[in-house]
């Protein structure tokens, strides 16, 4: 079954947490709520991916997202 809304997964490991990872969990959740991703993406919380070295990891749909940053995401998203 397909979801209607892209799938963004955010690691909460603490390495993550640390690359940034909390503020950017923060500003992708605002703008789902009220912003450019209203009703587009379905943000989920996971616990450690094992890629510390490349924290922060977003997984967008099937793509990893390595260091990643608002602007990367929000960038993936809009590719088909």
């Amino acid at each position: 079954m397909k979801h209607p809304k892209t799938l963004v997964f955010c690691c909460t490991g603490s390495d993550c947490k640390k690359s940034g990872g909390k503020s950017l969990r923060k500003d992708l959740k605002e703008s789902a709520k009220s912003g450019v991703l209203k009703g587009e993406v379905k943000l989920i919380q996971t616990k450690c991916m094992d890629m510390c070295k490349s924290a922060p990891v977003v997984i967008v749909g099937d793509f990893f997202c390595k260091k990643a940053s608002f602007e990367k995401v929000l960038a993936q998203l809009k590719k088909p």
